[in-house]
């Protein structure tokens, strides 16, 4: 298993399904997480969950959330 840490810049408000409130633009961290395809005769890796860190509270740097989303989703969201 491998994890990778990305930030992803929102330039506007955006909502997740798994989410109630409408979150506010900036950038936030997201960690994609990836497992080793076995049985290749080379590296391969199978994406297995995408988690964004929310803040609990618009404004607060300390306390985060973290929320497993659909990468589409976080796609179409930065549009």
């Amino acid at each position: 298993m491998r994890t990778t840490r990305e930030s992803i810049t929102f330039d506007h408000p955006f909502s997740l399904m798994a989410v109630d409130k409408l979150q506010p633009a900036g950038t936030y961290a997201v960690d994609i997480d990836e497992e080793l395809i076995e049985g290749l005769s080379f590296l391969a890796y199978r994406r297995v969950a995408t988690t964004i860190y929310l803040p609990l509270q618009p404004g607060n740097q300390g306390s985060v959330q973290a929320v497993r989303v659909d990468p589409q989703e976080l796609t179409t969201a930065r549009q």
